[in-house]
């Protein structure tokens, strides 16, 4: 597979872009593999990619019931920062946003990671209190927050009303620099190109319908649409479907699916450079490279499997954000969707072991998912390779539910993006 550069790039456009190959191999299913990842989006896929990279294992298959990136990895606002609250927490997206600022050069694709900066709003005295609270807390973790004035806030985001007599007056705010965006589509392209050139097989339209047990019921392989494939040990990263795999394997997650919206506006000339999130509305909102305004806001209050969303939740979220930059009130939706999220009582994630012997799990990242990707792949294909938990996907196991041991962010942040 061909090494993507600029002096490729002049060539091919002399030869009339002929001579690409297509990115990724999609082969038949082998009968056996080592390991075997269920589910193609970004956290499956950076699976088979570290298992391939940092593990030497190669005889990796990812089977997918749709398409790569089809899922939640698609289906986001691309937001990446680390700024949590909870030292667990904060180690292991600080992690994750290390591993984004080499990935373009890792896998020689332009996941256009822009670090163009990530700030939460404060909206009254008490978000002040919290903000504060978060940024100390962060920084006493290693990573770097730092409040922002009211001027400085407005001098980074002008369309921002922050006026004495705004509807949601802003008193300050919480800032991480080395937060930002990079494209949705492109990581996952990227890994799916990077595991298949270390020799990864990536199986799309293949829908595992069950698991195949030994005496000793522990899994060793898939039962799928193409067939029963064998494998030596099972990774699922399939987010929102995650309680619909756990079922078929047998055992119950703390996990409750919900649809996440978004929306795109139409081109505009720039008018925002930084990610803006709100304490007061959880509405977010940054701008993209074509030039679109991304749009989220608070999950569709009701469990869901539908990737669509409803009237008023996208009201509520498009009425905020009005809201807050009037300029904007006039700009028209382009289009809008929903990401199924997979949602933990203590908005965390769930990695490693299950209930049931060969079979690993990495879900529940809720609204958070895409930001972790990378940390998320590393942790799972270490857990698949060694057989031990990561030091940093410890804390995470789900015998914290048994234990007590939980790590609240949305109680601790405010917000749970």
């Amino acid at each position: 597979m061909e090494r993507y550069s600029a002096w490729r790039l002049f060539r091919e456009a002399l030869n009339g872009h002929r001579g690409w190959t297509p990115a990724w191999r999609s082969p038949s299913p082998k009968r056996r593999y080592d390991a075997v990842i269920i589910g193609g989006g970004g956290h499956g896929l950076a699976t088979a990619y570290y298992l391939a990279k940092n593990h030497g294992m190669t005889n990796v298959a990812v089977v997918e019931r749709g398409w790569l990136g089809g899922g939640n990895t698609g289906r986001n606002t691309t937001i990446v920062r680390s700024n949590y609250y909870h030292r667990e927490s904060a180690r292991l997206y600080d992690f994750s946003v290390r591993l984004y600022e080499s990935l373009s050069r890792e896998l020689n694709y332009n996941v256009m990671f822009s670090q163009r900066g990530v700030i939460t709003l404060a909206h009254s005295r008490h978000d002040l209190e919290v903000v504060a609270r978060w940024a100390g807390a962060a920084q006493l973790h290693g990573v770097d927050a730092e409040m922002v004035s009211v001027d400085e806030i407005k001098r980074r985001i002008p369309l921002l009303d922050t006026s004495p007599s705004a509807r949601f007056p802003v008193w300050g705010g919480l800032m991480q620099r080395r937060g930002g965006t990079a494209r949705h589509d492109a990581v996952a392209w990227g890994y799916a190109r990077a595991a298949s050139r270390l020799g990864v097989d990536i199986i799309q339209n293949c829908e595992v319908t069950g698991f195949s047990r030994n005496e000793r019921g522990r899994v060793v392989g898939v039962e799928t649409s193409l067939g029963p494939i064998a494998a030596g040990v099972v990774g699922l990263a399939v987010a929102g479907h995650s309680t619909v795999l756990a079922d078929l394997a047998g055992f119950r997650l703390p996990v409750t699916s919900y649809a996440l919206q978004a929306f795109v506006s139409e081109p505009l000339k720039p008018v925002m450079d930084t990610v803006m999130l709100s304490l007061a509305t959880g509405a977010y909102i940054s701008q993209s490279d074509k030039g679109g305004l991304v749009i989220g806001g608070g999950l569709d209050l009701y469990p869901s499997y539908a990737q669509r969303g409803n009237l008023p939740t996208a009201q509520r979220v498009i009425g905020a954000l009005a809201d807050q930059m009037p300029a904007l009130g006039r700009v028209r939706l382009l289009r809008q969707w929903a990401g199924i999220v997979d949602v933990v009582p203590d908005s965390s994630p769930i990695l490693g072991e299950t209930p049931v012997e060969g079979l690993f799990i990495n879900c529940g990242w809720g609204t958070g998912g895409f930001k972790a990707i990378p940390a998320g792949g590393t942790l799972l294909a270490h857990h698949l390779a060694t057989g031990e938990p990561h030091p940093l996907a410890e804390p995470f196991g789900l015998r914290r539910f048994a234990t007590g041991a939980l790590i609240d962010e949305a109680a601790a942040s405010g917000i749970a993006h």
